[in-house]
């Protein structure tokens, strides 16, 4: 009996702590229409941020290889989405591989030659909104200081408010972002033959 009114009293207090057993409480969660975003500046979320490059492994699979450090800056505008800017950069030596030792290889010369190319980067140049949910995104794509126009295919994933007092305090857009580059248009060798694609998930915040 007294280890039923202990279990009943500890479910009054958790109740009270969640807002009581009539008023559960409600997580925000993002919506499927980009008509709820807000217009202003949005920075990169760094801890929900994936950018992958998934490289052709002789034909046989793709080997994914991520990128740790990631900044970007959104300019989001509501009204005209066209007027929107986007602009990012990655650290080159932040390549990481499951292969033991093989990130520092791709640091080197032969590969990225992060020590005179530290950074790829990408800086927008037209966005054209397809529906609620999609659209593309043109831009000038530098990686071992070679420039080529790219083009992003947009999905939205979410968005709309954050959680209030936790780490995406405002408002959030999560997207998932792909396109392709041709390696040795960027000074690859022959061996890099197959396009290489780079997907992009993450969310930009803004604050309230």
């Amino acid at each position: 009996m007294k280890s039923g009114l202990r279990l009943l009293a500890l479910g009054s207090v958790l109740c009270l702590v969640l807002g009581g057993a009539d008023a559960p409480m409600k997580l925000p969660h993002g919506q499927k229409t980009i008509a709820v975003a807000d217009s202003g500046a949005y920075t990169l979320d760094t801890n929900h941020v994936a950018v992958l490059a998934h490289v052709s492994h002789m034909g046989f699979s793709i080997s994914l290889f991520r990128f740790g450090t990631v900044e970007a800056a959104l300019t989001w505008d509501a009204k005209t989405p066209a007027n929107s800017k986007l602009s990012a950069k990655v650290d080159t030596s932040s390549i990481e591989t499951n292969v033991p030792g093989f990130a520092e290889e791709l640091q080197g010369e032969k590969y990225m030659n992060v020590k005179a190319f530290p950074q790829a980067t990408f800086v927008s140049t037209a966005f054209r909104q397809k529906d609620a949910q999609h659209g593309e995104v043109d831009g000038d794509f530098t990686l071992k200081g070679v420039t080529k126009k790219v083009t992003f295919k947009v999905t939205l994933v979410g968005a709309g408010p954050g959680f209030a007092g936790g780490p995406t305090m405002g408002h959030v857009i999560g997207i998932h972002a792909e396109t392709s580059i041709k390696p040795m248009e960027y000074g690859f060798s022959a061996f890099f033959s197959e396009p290489i694609v780079l997907t992009i998930d993450t969310e930009f915040d803004k604050p309230s």
